[in-house]
């Protein structure tokens, strides 16, 4: 309803200056004369009318409308007034009056009072009437939008949420300024030229001042327009000033109300906007007044109207502008300290692909500022989907889901950056959602070990942070990481601190489980690796001992004697004899044959504590 009675006022006050039509010089024959247009009067009264009685009902809801008390305002959130009778009181002691005054329809009255007697004298009556009331209302009709939107924005917060609409609503103003300057400009040449013919106009020659408004007995001369034409020449010598451009355009006569209104609007935004420069103004002084008018309001108007929509277009690239700022400031930061080409490159890639993803907006300080509860709920509308598809919390419940969403933080990485390089501690654990890195390992730099292994989406590396969180007894020291990880793309992930981690791992048993104990060791590429270099260890093993056994059994073949009844003695040192030569091939082949890698079993995490089911 603020926002109906809001549009009525803005309307109403595009509706005023209409009344300013209605004068119009009128033909009859050879004969001119100031008369009224019947259509439009009937037209603006009846429309000022439904838009003041739309107002009208503001007026009524104002009396039954509670409000908070001021005085209870300094504790809480106030007392609400609900009795009407202080509601009433409130109101009427406010702007009551100025509504009650805004509301009275005098122009109407004045209108429909010259339709019903229509006569020469009432043309001018009715004029001079109709000047000063719409303009002794129109202040009261204006200042009454203010408390409009002030209730606009206690009710909804702010008036205009967006930069478009701020900057329409400030033009619009402008557009406002401009229609009613062109509407008093068309009644004050009505007034112009009906002081020209007054002038003209002598009891001498037949002419009377009431011959100069339209009646039944009009009298007045051709010589009267052929004096008071606009054109300035030497049979015709009035000074019409600025008010000459609307003589000779003809806008004066009755019909074609479209294109004496929007006439009168262009000459009024034009020269507002020009603040009156092109004006040529004669020495007459209410028209030279009306012009310092014109300068001093469109002065008024580009500081406050076109000063505001300046600051509402240029805060919808405020984001954009502030990109440019830092990535000049960058250039400039990275050009003094002399970087490098790559670094510089990689400095540039960044601030691009992050610039792509957040659109220059800190989303972490955003949340942050929210309260608790509604924090949550954002991080589970933004993370719980993409964290159910990490394999490691698929299948947890939705407390524990609900307690990582709330701790994590978005990570962008760009192609060919380090995320964990091998030996440096671990402060974070990485979920990845999108893009691929590469994951290396040497076992802190073993001569002839090496694995390579990619991470997708769903993935996760630092998973040595968990056995550390999960370990009742790991120190303040974070681990070493085991292996290099690299993105080999551009990567988006979650990242958790490992401070976060360690409060969720002390205050959620569920991630003590078997079921996560062996999903961990599954995906966990620390594990994978150490899996296959056991079992890689015990394949060589077992065919290390199987060829030993196919060897044993040849020499003892070779070594068997050929007679059927050997002695004693010549079989002891054939054994010994196939034993020492045995002994020193297994020697040699064990030297030329590649060492067994062992790497050493990676530490078990605290999984001590089941679920209790």
């Amino acid at each position: 309803m603020n926002w109906v009675f809001f549009s009525s006022c803005i309307i109403a006050v595009a509706v005023d200056p209409l009344f300013f039509f209605l004068p119009i010089i009128k033909n009859y024959g050879d004969s001119r004369c100031i008369g009224i247009d019947n259509k439009l009067a009937v037209a603006s009264t009846i429309i000022r009318t439904v838009i003041d009685s739309i107002y009208f009902m503001r007026m009524i809801l104002q009396f039954r409308t509670a409000y908070v008390a001021p005085s209870s305002r300094v504790f809480g959130t106030g007392e609400l007034v609900i009795d009407p009778m202080p509601i009433a009181m409130r109101y009427i002691k406010s702007y009551f009056i100025m509504d009650l005054f805004a509301l009275l329809p005098l122009p109407q009255i004045v209108v429909w009072r010259y339709l019903h007697i229509s006569d020469g004298p009432d043309v001018l009556t009715t004029k001079n009437a109709l000047v000063w009331v719409v303009l002794v209302q129109y202040i009261p009709r204006l200042f009454r939008i203010f408390p409009v939107t002030t209730d606009l924005k206690r009710t909804a917060g702010v008036f205009i949420a967006t930069a478009w609409a701020g900057a329409a609503y400030y033009l619009l103003w402008f557009m406002l300024a401009g229609h009613n300057v062109g509407t008093l400009w068309y009644f004050l040449t009505i007034e112009r030229e009906d002081d020209c013919w007054r002038s003209h106009c002598s009891p001498s020659d037949g002419c009377h001042s009431y011959y100069l408004y339209c009646s039944d007995d009009n009298r007045s001369g051709n010589y009267l327009f052929n004096m008071c034409n606009g054109t300035g020449s030497q049979d015709n010598p009035f000074n019409f000033g600025i008010y000459q451009q609307a003589l000779v355009s003809g806008i004066l006569g009755p019909g074609n109300f479209i294109s004496k209104i929007c006439y009168c609007f262009w000459w009024g935004l034009q020269n507002l906007s020009t603040l009156g420069q092109g004006l040529v103004t004669s020495t007459y002084p209410g028209e030279v007044l009306f012009s310092i008018a014109i300068c001093v309001l469109g002065l008024i108007l580009f500081a406050l109207l076109i000063g505001n929509m300046q600051s509402y277009l240029q805060s919808v690239a405020i984001r954009l502008e502030e990109m440019r700022v830092k990535k000049r400031d960058a250039e400039q930061w990275m050009h003094h300290r002399s970087l490098p080409p790559d670094i510089r490159h990689r400095v540039r890639r960044y601030e691009r692909y992050r610039w792509l993803e957040t659109r220059g907006v800190d989303e972490e300080s955003l949340v942050q500022t929210l309260p608790k509860d509604l924090r949550r709920d954002i991080k589970r509308h933004l993370c719980l989907g993409l964290v159910k598809r990490v394999p490691l919390f698929s299948n947890m419940d939705e407390r524990l889901l609900d307690a990582i969403c709330e701790r994590l933080r978005p990570a962008l990485y760009t192609e060919n950056e380090f995320i964990l390089r091998e030996g440096d501690p671990v402060d974070e654990m990485h979920f990845i959602l999108h893009g691929c890195l590469e994951s290396v390992t040497t076992d802190g730099g073993r001569s002839g070990f090496f694995n390579k292994v990619q991470l997708k989406e769903g993935s996760f590396c630092g998973d040595e942070l968990l056995t550390w969180a999960l370990d009742p007894r790991s120190g303040a020291n974070f681990p070493a990481s085991s292996r290099t990880v690299k993105a080999l793309t551009e990567v988006e992930a979650f990242a958790l601190c490992a401070e976060e981690l360690k409060f969720v791992a002390s205050q959620f048993r569920r991630l003590h489980s078997r079921q996560v104990q062996h999903t961990f060791r599954f995906y966990s590429q620390q594990w994978r690796t150490w899996g296959a270099c056991f079992i890689q260890a015990a394949w060589r093993r077992y065919y290390k001992r199987k060829m030993a056994e196919q060897r044993r059994k040849e020499e003892e073949a070779a070594s068997r004697p050929s007679s059927s009844h050997p002695s004693l003695g010549a079989t002891i040192y054939a054994s010994r004899f196939a034993a020492n030569a045995m002994r020193g091939v297994h020697r040699l082949r064990s030297k030329a044959a590649p060492a067994i890698v062992r790497l050493p079993k990676p530490p078990e995490p605290d999984f001590g504590v089941d679920d209790a089911d």
